[in-house]
């Protein structure tokens, strides 16, 4: 049985307000292809389908276009799809009863009985192979919100221990049903621990705070593979080479721009992974950063004005980061980066400045030493912006500063 790993598509993103739909359409175009290629048998989307928990009409026909061309590219594919923090379960569920017949089966909510006991049973999608017959039981489990996993009472992780619970009654279920010929996959949307991370991307951190981490060894070990969703970088997690993070498949931030966009390929057999491998997924847009590292404004200014001109539409030009090196505030800094990008062949995304001195801790050590009460505002005004800006503050930006002090202890008093 051939399987496909994919998720964290995050339709409808907008990169720094541009947006993204020629990337995503390129990315489910390659997608279509690979399943069509290979006579894909199961495709599994790890959850964030969308960007919104209330995504665009465009983006809502954008997924269930592709949906309709994967079942034409391949018929008998199977697809599977949970939802991640950023997708609303219930809307994702929507088209449920319409898809199932078409064998795509998409699992958003934690279903209870009238005891509010969780229907394990709604977990598990039973994969037929080509004679009809169940090759493969897939645990579906979605991002688990508070309220959808079993509270464990006297633990130090109540979240993690009750994702595990998630996971092993439902695999108990299956294996309580299963043939001995019969393997078992899992999905889920969750923070691993041990995951490597984006530096610079709040929509991968922990999900609920810095403990909710889930260990590996919350998944059976009797799984074949683990599909899992919400780390946008692709990785092994725990050195084991069946749980895995497929990755984004377009970059998130230009911090993402390096990492090894994919999709995972691996096959089934005899209850055996076999041919696992990543197919890289085509670049549709490229992410820039100018220069490699943070230079002072004039050497970037001049390395932007000696670089090719073009005349072409702007419509799916690369993404730019320009990187700037400045001793203090650059008066129209962005209106003269702009100026100089004129002609190029490049969309101005992002900014990224660093000071010569941005030494804010080492400046306001000396405050770290006194009462909070002891401390005047203006005081750490002062300290921050000389450490930031490596000047003295100006005249009339202090006497902003104090004109809304005043206001704001005149509002105290009232």
């Amino acid at each position: 049985m051939k399987f496909i790993h994919t998720g964290d598509w995050h339709l409808g993103q907008l990169f720094y307000e541009y947006d993204r739909s020629y990337e995503h359409l390129s990315f489910l175009t390659f997608l279509e292809g690979v399943i069509r290629d290979r006579q894909t048998d199961v495709l599994l989307i790890s959850g964030d389908v969308f960007d919104q928990s209330n995504p665009s009409a465009a983006s809502v026909r954008m997924f269930y276009t592709f949906l309709n061309k994967a079942v034409k590219a391949n018929p008998e594919i199977q697809i599977v799809i949970i939802a991640g923090n950023h997708d609303s379960p219930s809307r994702l569920e929507s088209p449920k009863p319409l898809l199932e017949s078409s064998n795509i089966h998409i699992v958003g909510l934690v279903e209870k009985d009238g005891e509010g006991n969780i229907d394990y049973e709604k977990l598990i999608i039973p994969l037929k192979g080509n004679n009809g017959e169940t090759e493969v039981f897939c645990l579906a489990v979605p991002f688990l919100r508070m309220g959808e996993y079993p509270v464990i009472t006297e633990c130090s992780d109540p979240y993690a221990e009750g994702v595990s619970e998630v996971y092993k009654k439902t695999y108990e279920l299956v294996v309580g049903k299963k043939h001995a010929d019969q393997s078992v996959v899992a999905m889920g949307h969750l923070f691993a621990a041990g995951a490597q991370q984006s530096s610079d991307d709040d929509q991968e951190r922990p999900i609920l705070g810095n403990i909710e981490c889930v260990s590996a060894a919350a998944f059976p070990t009797g799984l074949a593979y683990v599909a899992l969703g919400h780390i946008h970088r692709a990785q092994v997690i725990g050195g084991h080479g069946h749980i895995r993070y497929c990755g984004t498949p377009v970059p998130m931030s230009f911090t993402e721009s390096n990492y090894r966009h994919q999709v995972l390929s691996f096959e089934i057999n005899n209850r055996t992974l076999e041919n696992l491998a990543p197919i890289d997924v085509p670049v549709s847009i490229p992410l820039l950063r100018i220069p490699a590292a943070h230079q002072p404004f004039h050497e970037v200014i001049s390395l932007i004005n000696g670089s090719p001109d073009s005349d072409e539409d702007l419509v799916n030009a690369p993404y730019l980061e320009v990187r700037v090196l400045l001793e203090g505030p650059e008066p129209g800094l962005r209106y003269k980066i702009e100026n100089a990008l004129k002609g190029k062949y490049a969309r101005l995304a992002k900014i990224d400045i660093k000071y010569l001195q941005a030494g804010i801790e080492a400046k306001t050590q000396e405050l770290a030493g006194k009462k909070l009460e002891d401390i005047r505002p203006v005081e750490v005004f002062t300290r921050v912006y000389e450490a930031k800006y490596h000047s003295p503050v100006p005249e009339i930006l202090a006497g902003l500063f104090n004109e809304v002090l005043i206001e704001a202890s005149s509002e105290e008093e009232k």
